[in-house]
């Protein structure tokens, strides 16, 4: 008997349902399962995971804060680069902050829920924040003294090379800012921003400032990776805790740098990226000196 048409089509596809079943859902897997298990790969198979007397500290693939409780930075240790990772070094949402160069502009509010921070007002906190902590000069450009994005909201009243009738002071909300951080913008008296105000028609106008054009503080140290679990820092990154972290752990400054050029690996092939700093792997070679001291 002659099989119709339609039924030798789903027999068919029935076969190759299960020809491919069987190859990718067993064959395949188990072959990579099985490549993964050659000598050189079997660690990075299996995470990479860094044990210290037994116990599970970290992957030297993945980055993580070195925190205390309340938050803030250990001074003993070599901290990390931001993570938009989750709520950091996240490995299950892998992200970054999707925000660009032209998110200049925060959203003041007094919902907190509602306010966020944009780009460039994060890179001027955390920069604020860095130099404060490894006491050097946290200024940057387009940035004001109080760590916030320096930007202003530019009016004028007849197209955008007219005569300028109003300016705003757009990340500096009046609840919190005594005054804006400069007084006049072109001889126009400078306000502050009301939060819970859609400000509109204005030309957004950064200010430079007086901030040197090679910061201190390295742009690693204030920018999150793409994957937000970058484990290395830079080498700049790492130079400028070296006074810190040796203060902290009543070390010479040579014997960190020391440990520094030890954890630096070279770029990607001789040629592709920067040189870099594990930090964990760093840190735990500092517990480890300290414990033999």
């Amino acid at each position: 008997m002659r099989i119709p048409s339609w039924m030798g089509q789903h027999i068919a596809a029935l076969r190759v349902l299960l020809v491919m079943t069987v190859v990718l859902g067993l064959a395949y897997p188990l072959l990579i399962t099985a490549v993964a298990q050659i000598p050189g790969l079997q660690n990075k198979a299996e995470g990479s995971l860094v044990e210290v007397d037994g116990r599970t500290v970290g992957s030297s693939l993945i980055g993580q804060s070195f925190t205390g409780g309340d938050g803030n930075a250990l001074k003993q240790y070599f901290q990390s680069r931001p993570s938009a990772a989750g709520d950091g070094y996240d490995p299950t949402s892998t992200s970054a902050s999707n925000l660009g160069p032209e998110d200049v502009v925060d959203t003041l509010s007094n919902d907190e829920e509602s306010a966020s921070q944009s780009l460039l007002t994060q890179i001027c906190a955390r920069s604020l924040a860095v130099g404060e902590l490894e006491g050097v000069d946290g200024s940057r450009p387009y940035c004001t003294a109080d760590g916030v994005g320096a930007v202003l909201g530019v009016w004028h009243a007849d197209g955008p090379m007219g005569k300028i009738t109003r300016v705003v002071s757009l990340n500096e909300a009046c609840t919190t800012a005594a005054r804006p951080f400069v007084a006049t913008y072109q001889g126009v008296r400078v306000e502050c921003a009301e939060p819970d105000t859609a400000y509109t028609g204005y030309v957004t106008t950064p200010v430079r400032g007086d901030a040197p054009d090679e910061p201190v503080v390295p742009a690693d140290a204030v920018t999150a990776s793409g994957s937000g679990l970058d484990p290395q820092i830079s080498v700049a990154y790492a130079d400028l805790q070296i006074a810190r972290v040796a203060k902290e752990r009543g070390m010479e400054s040579a014997q960190v740098q020391d440990l520094v050029d030890e954890y630096t690996t070279g770029r990607a092939l001789g040629f592709m990226g920067e040189p870099g700093v594990n930090v964990l792997q760093l840190n735990l070679a500092l517990d480890r000196a300290a414990a033999q001291a």
